[in-house]
């Protein structure tokens, strides 16, 4: 098909999340020529490797089979994000943006043959059953996941409500192997949750970037407005995944001016090429009013605090960086997951009963000051830990991570970053006694945006001009002056 042009979809998810895979927005791919020559040894040796399996393995291999595990393998070898999507996985793609779907309420992700959460979705039986970031699933049921391609241990893990599984994990901290027992269910994903914190003061969270979060985060701001005029908001970006571009664009275009630069991609092809801005052309996928139309003017310059942390990936972190580049917001938390590439969604085979397709990285994101986040991440302007004591355990896989890895392209700022956790490192070391005799519990959890929140009382504190509680080393201030609320 050189030269011709295909319908397919542009991902911003980080990994693939167990009974649902990850959103897309809709855009165009364009096929080129490969210029080059037919590489006619390696095809040869392909097609040896494939005629001695066929005659000498232990037992019958279907064709099939053997050419959906070579084209796996070889997406696999890239980098984490791309993938062969067979026609479970495809039709799941499909249907996954609309916020309901069937499995656990888990994002994983890749990781040197292994398999490692990279986030918990809010309200579903992951997250009840105290599944953390980070933890790394070793076994489920009574297959162990070493070796096991990410798909296979989605395939595993999906299935229908109502039904038991076991998973065996591996936690930073603990001295054995946990199982938990979970029930699959229905998961219905509410995008957008919001409350009024104390007269004037909003607090909103994102879980997930879906096909309605604009429309909803725009009704909730409404309807807030309507008790009266806000003195500030709380975003809350913590352990969102990712999800649709445009959803991301649009989220951001809410406090944003008019036509603002979102984020840019650069890839090979012409159309990975491209400025996302803060217009309905790039957030709105119906030809009806805009979404935005009706908020307050005030939404566009109302103090704001945006939340992320270690599990605030790629769609999150575009929102992120582009509030944090306009100066329209003040981060706090810790860095965040580093996940700076956009997958491309090309269907292979449009069988309706048996479509396939390929999930592949087409192209980098920046930025509106031109910062890859690529294996990085995003710095706060302010960094709290998850509570005073320090972070929740488990919180510390992150991009550069996961094997395979796209590189960043400026690394200085990487150097940077590196520099920064191992002060981190350091400081934690010397409060907590480097040669402890037993493992320190870790800090007490709590649900995001109750009162216990310690990140969310910073950011209420600065809102209202009061010190900010920032990660400092033992000898230094425990508290810091917090700056002028809205920039």
């Amino acid at each position: 098909m050189s030269g011709g042009r295909l319908r397919s979809w542009s991902l911003v998810g980080i990994g693939a999340i167990a009974g649902l895979s990850i959103s897309y927005g809709l855009t165009a791919y364009a096929f080129r020529d490969t210029h080059g020559p037919i590489p006619l040894e390696e095809i040869r040796e392909f097609t040896e490797v494939f005629g001695a399996i066929k005659a000498n393995y232990v037992e019958p291999v279907e064709d099939r089979k053997l050419m959906q595990e070579a084209i796996s393998g070889m997406l696999a070898g890239l980098d984490p994000h791309s993938a062969f999507l067979d026609a479970d996985a495809f039709k799941d793609l499909q249907v996954g943006t609309q916020g309901e779907f069937g499995g656990l309420g888990i994002e994983v992700g890749a990781e040197d043959g292994a398999v490692r959460v990279i986030a918990p979705i809010d309200d579903t039986p992951a997250a009840r059953a105290g599944i953390r970031a980070g933890d790394l699933i070793i076994k489920i049921d009574d297959k162990f996941t070493r070796g096991m391609a990410l798909g296979d241990a989605i395939k595993l893990m999906r299935g229908k409500p109502k039904t038991p599984i076991t998973l065996t994990l591996v936690r930073k901290g603990e001295n054995a192997p946990l199982e938990v027992k979970l029930m699959r269910d229905v998961i219905r994903v509410q995008s957008v949750k919001s409350k009024v914190l104390e007269p004037g003061y909003a607090f909103v969270r994102i879980t997930q970037f879906q096909e309605r979060t604009v429309d909803d985060l725009a009704k909730q701001l409404a309807d807030m407005y309507k008790q009266g005029p806000l003195k500030g908001i709380v975003l809350d970006l913590r352990n969102d995944p990712g999800g649709l571009l445009h959803a991301a664009v649009g989220v951001s275009a809410v406090f944003l001016p008019p036509d603002s630069t979102v984020v840019t991609t650069e890839g090979r092809t012409e159309d990975a090429h491209r400025r996302y801005a803060a217009n309905p052309s790039d957030y709105q996928r119906t030809h009806g009013d805009d979404a935005l139309a009706h908020l307050p003017a005030q939404v566009k310059s109302v103090p704001l605090v945006v939340l992320v942390n270690g599990a605030s990936a790629s769609a999150s972190e575009i929102v992120a960086g582009a509030l944090q580049d306009h100066k329209r917001a003040a981060l706090i938390g810790t860095q965040t997951f580093g996940k700076g590439s956009v997958q491309t969604i090309i269907p292979i085979r449009n069988d309706r009963d048996n479509p396939t397709a390929i999930k592949l990285t087409t192209a980098r994101y920046y930025t509106p000051s031109g910062r890859s986040i690529q294996a990085q991440g995003i710095t706060p302007d302010m960094q709290v830990d998850d509570t005073p004591e320090g972070n929740f355990a488990g919180l510390n896989v992150r991009e550069a991570d996961l094997a395979h890895h796209l590189e960043n392209q400026n690394a200085a700022a990487l150097e940077a970053v590196k520099a920064t956790e191992q002060q981190n490192a350091t400081a934690t070391d010397k409060e907590e006694g480097a040669t402890a005799p037993h493992p320190i519990a870790g800090p007490h959890r709590y649900e995001f945006g109750s009162a216990e929140d310690f990140q969310l009382k910073q950011a209420v504190n600065f809102l209202q001009g009061r010190p900010v509680d920032t990660v400092k080393p033992k000898e230094a201030v425990a508290a810091s002056p917090a700056p002028a609320p809205g920039h």
